[in-house]
């Protein structure tokens, strides 16, 4: 049994992606946890009332349409901390930093709590008696606890996953991941459960870029194939998006030509570019090309007066962690790297840099580490950018503009005619919406005002440019405010109910991990709730709350409540009773002092690194600034600025030369005043949000440059029929491109759609958000036992992970006892049945048949009429790697050939099948050696496949 329900995206105007897949045996799989710009918490109810029945959960790409919601549900919805989590790593990576730049970003992220107003409910926003009261969002640190608790996955390693506690086995289920193109660490998902093969393939891209690899369907000799894994699966889940989009006529060359082009003619009028884009997965892609451009000395003539920039909050932490997964990049990445480091012109190392000056020109020592594009990440580091004259290109997240520096950045770079704002990706039309991307895709769509053609160099083509016309765009701004008296009383009432739903879910390991801060022996605490006694069991759950919760507010607890805790939390106490103690109170408390660190290790303090120097500079300043001491002097400097120690002006300065262009925003050092931005912006108080309208005059033009790499309608046409699959179920996508592929592969794939009057064939699925298909196996298979005089004549061969058999027996309809023995679990079903009949009427079991082994006579009469079978795919390369280490010369010859020794021919046909052929010289010239290593090679062959006979 396989069935899918499509909980958000399915012919739909939103690109956020959720889906459940159940299994036969109550399996639950949630695919993704997608999210979209109005963050409206309704989206999210299917995956909360599913959430305590879900075996584990599937993350795709690191976008918000994706994995959006993660952290919110990790907060918010219970139990969902518990559900196995799996991802690839750059997934979990990009995802961590996704997120974390949307909640300090968007006010409206955390979301509303229950009754106070909605970002899809319009009256609410006018409505100025009634309160938008915000919840708590998850803080820096609860989201990086959520992406650990994610399993990282590599490409083409199956994995048996591991269920929840609460969820039904899961034995014989694999699953493994596959590359899918169009974000760095995107997923296809294969799952193989029994006779169900799902192929899960959203948002994926065939074409190489130039950071992120094509999707992995083909794979063999010439790659002209889908691999074996992938291939004719029962059930193939797959997108719809671009059904209806043309193929980029030029490829990827002239997609990048096109995007600098316009850049070039914006940047010769002395203007600004906009390009909206993602903060994790997108931007690599575009922040690569604008670096490689800029790094160009062919482009110094056109380029040169203009700077670069990525807005994003936690752009350095994306480009970090790019740096580190190289491996998941497309080859093309290292090999060009590996091609500077081998030119021969004279090479000059910055020290403290670490770049590299290859005739004049600066080059980074390693990839991802920019040498053109600065970062922004701070609010005073992108006002400073706006004060600075010139031309500029900037990439800043996020592509909807409702969020980010995006927002920030609109209003001064729209009102002026000669700047330009690059759209990135294709977008839905949806009715109502007040996001700026729509309305800029509407009017360059419309193209009202007119179209600007433009020169466009080097390829020589027109480029358009849609003209705004001075239009009017209305935007609405959401801003944090603190809680009047009556809000925060509500507010405390809310929490108070939360707490309590929460406590009553959670098992009390939870409670101890979230009170880790206090140094609550976790360990112990777990302990108590399942081994205390009957009479203290509420008194001990009670604690446990307490002091996992309540340390922080000085609770007077009894020495009967601290239990053996008393030892360490009451001075003068040196003994404690623990016979007859059960739980946590029959242990010495243990206080372990958990140690803080990131992903890469534990945090490291500069001032523990300082030299003497430093350190009475530092030391100096601290005095300077706490109002000076008699008879200490000041440095010169100092007494300008006295806002931060000298010695780090002083490597600033230092520093400022060779890392000129480098990942900070100008050679401006951090300050106080922007630590404390920092802190205003993380606000994680009780806090509601403050609406305002605003209407700006669009002068700036509008251009469209397709990066968002995703499939188009010639990929999906050519990759589907090359996959086969029994069942499509078409989801990701509006209604008319679902349509549109749904028709397109009825005439490929000789299908039929579900729904038709006159076609009542099940194959291809076009559902809703919310409606489950059945989209099983058509298969009819029969459960039969095995007699243990049959099962002792069989003889196991492995084929990869696969144990193969044949069989051959007879049928009988019931157990015998002339020839079974009945042993203990039969005798334990028969009792069992007996009990039943007795208790009541009930309906009998079903007799499973059994299989025995054939009578003498029948035997040798099959015997003479069976054939062996091959079972199993042997690739060409593995047959040569092995033939090689057998002390043999094998080559390739032509496609789907293999010579070995000059004389021997392996060729592999399309279906499969292998052909061993000897090629002599003469006739005479195969002699006794050679006909052994003709035999040789042909049991090479059988190694690697599994031989079975009939027994």
């Amino acid at each position: 049994m396989f069935t899918i329900t499509p909980l958000l995206g399915a012919q739909s105007t939103s690109r956020a992606s959720q889906s459940i897949l159940e299994l036969d045996g109550g399996i639950k799989i949630l695919v993704d946890v997608g999210w979209d710009e109005r963050f409206d918490t309704r989206q999210l109810a299917e995956i909360e009332k599913h959430a305590s029945t879900l075996s584990f959960i599937l993350l795709t790409h690191a976008t918000t349409s994706h994995i959006g919601a993660f952290a919110h549900c990790c907060k918010h919805v219970p139990v969902f901390t518990q559900i196995p989590v799996y991802a690839t790593p750059p997934v979990i990576a990009f995802g961590r930093t996704l997120l974390q730049d949307l909640y300090s970003s968007s006010p409206l992220a955390a979301t509303f709590i229950p009754g106070s107003g909605s970002p899809e409910d319009p009256s609410s926003v006018d409505d100025k008696s009634r309160s938008h009261i915000l919840r708590q969002a998850p803080t820096f640190e609860e989201i990086n606890k959520y992406f650990t608790l994610i399993t990282p996955l590599k490409y083409s390693q199956p994995h048996q996953p591991t269920p929840s506690s609460f969820s039904a086995p899961i034995e014989g289920l694999t699953l493994t991941a596959y590359n899918s193109g169009h974000t760095l660490g995107g997923t296809i998902w294969h799952i193989q459960h029994g006779m169900e093969s799902i192929v899960y393939a959203v948002d994926w891209n065939q074409a190489r870029e130039n950071v992120i690899a094509g999707a992995a369907w083909f794979g063999g000799v010439g790659g002209a194939e889908v691999i074996e894994q992938l291939r004719k699966p029962t059930a193939l889940v797959c997108s719809s998006i671009g059904a209806t989009r043309a193929a980029l006529s030029g490829g990827r060359k002239a997609r990048d030509e096109s995007l600098l082009a316009h850049i070039k003619i914006c940047v010769a009028k002395g203007g600004t570019v906009l390009i909206p884009t993602d903060s994790s997965a997108r931007v690599l892609e575009l922040a690569w090309l604008l670096e490689k451009a800029w790094s160009d000395p062919s482009n110094a003539a056109s380029l040169k007066t203009a700077k670069v920039y990525l807005a994003s909050r936690s752009g350095n932490a994306t480009l970090r962690h790019a740096r580190s997964l190289l491996e998941w990049m497309d080859d093309g990445i290292v090999r060009g790297f590996e091609g500077e480091d081998e030119n021969p012109a004279p090479v000059q190392t910055h020290r403290r840099s670490g770049s590299k000056q290859i005739n004049g020109t600066v080059k980074s020592s390693r990839p991802f580490e920019f040498q053109n594009v600065k970062i922004v990440e701070r609010r005073s580091q992108l006002e400073r950018l706006l004060k600075a004259e010139g031309a500029r290109v900037i990439l800043a997240s996020d592509s909807t503009m409702d969020w980010g520096f995006s927002r920030s950045l609109l209003e001064h770079v729209v009102q002026r005619p000669e700047n330009l704002v690059i759209l990135t990706e294709r977008l839905y039309m949806r009715p109502g919406s007040q996001s700026p991307s729509q309305a800029f895709w509407i009017w360059y769509e419309e193209r009202q005002d007119g179209v600007a053609l433009e020169k466009g160099a080097p390829v020589g083509e027109w480029l358009e440019q849609v003209q705004s016309g001075g239009r009017m765009l209305k935007l609405r701004n959401a801003e944090k405010a603190p809680l009047n008296t009556q809000e925060n009383q509500r507010y405390q009432q809310y929490m108070a109910t939360q707490r309590q739903l929460q406590d009553s879910l959670t098992s009390g390991n939870e409670r101890d991990q979230a009170g880790a801060d206090d140094n609550i022996d976790e360990e112990s605490s777990s302990t108590s709730s399942d081994e205390s006694d009957d009479e203290q069991q509420g008194r001990v759950l009670n604690v446990s709350a307490a002091l996992g919760h309540g340390a922080r507010n000085k609770l007077a607890l009894s020495d009967a409540d601290l239990g053996v805790n008393i030892l360490v939390r009451k001075k003068g106490v040196y003994d404690y009773d623990v016979r007859n103690k059960k739980g946590r109170n029959g242990l010495f408390p243990y206080a372990h002092s958990r140690r803080r660190g990131d992903e890469f290790g534990d945090f490291i303090k500069p001032e523990d690194f300082l030299r003497e120097e430093e350190k009475e500079d530092q030391d100096a300043a601290n005095d300077t600034k706490a109002g000076g001491q008699l008879g200490q002097k000041r440095k010169w400097d100092e007494a300008n600025d006295t806002r931060q120690p000298h010695h780090k002006k002083n490597r600033a300065a230092a520093s400022a030369p060779a890392t000129s262009g480098g990942s900070g925003a100008d050679s401006d050092e951090e300050n106080s005043d922007e630590d404390v931005q920092v802190e205003r912006e993380g606000f994680q108080g009780p806090a509601k949000v403050v609406y305002s309208t605003s209407e700006i005059t669009v002068n700036a033009k509008l251009a469209f440059v397709d990066f968002a790499g995703l499939h188009d309608q010639r990929s999906l046409q050519m990759l589907i029929p090359l996959i086969g699959p029994k069942k499509l179920i078409l989801i990701g996508g509006n209604g008319s491109d679902t349509v549109a592929l749904a028709s397109d592969c009825k005439e490929l794939l000789g299908m039929k759609v579900v729904g038709a009057e006159d076609e009542p064939s099940t194959e291809i699925f076009t559902p809703t958000e919310g409606q489950t298909v059945d989209a099983s196996v058509d298969t009819n298979a029969w459960v039969v036992k095995l007699s243990r005089n049959l099962a002792k004549t069989l003889h196991w061969q492995n084929v990869k992970n696969m144990g193969v058999v044949t069989i051959q027996g007879q049928l009988k309809g019931a157990p015998s006892g002339d020839n079974l023995q009945e042993d203990a679990q039969t005798k334990k079903q028969k009792l069992d049945t007996e009990a039943a009949r007795a208790a009541g009427p009930t309906l009998a079991p079903p007799v499973e048949p059994v299989l025995d082994v054939l009578p003498a006579s029948l035997a040798a009469s099959t015997r003479s009429v069976s054939h062996a079978i091959h079972v199993g795919d042997l690739r060409l390369a593995d047959l040569r790697r092995l033939i090689t280490l057998d002390g043999h010369i094998a080559e390739f010859r032509g496609e789907g050939t293999l010579l070995v020794d000059g004389m021997i021919a392996v060729r592999k046909l399309g279906t499969g099948k292998i052909i061993l052929e000897g090629v002599p010289v003469s006739a005479t010239s195969m002699t006794s050696n050679k006909m052994d290593d003709f035999t040789r090679v042909k049991q090479k062959i059988y190694d690697g496949l599994a031989v079975v006979a009939a027994n």
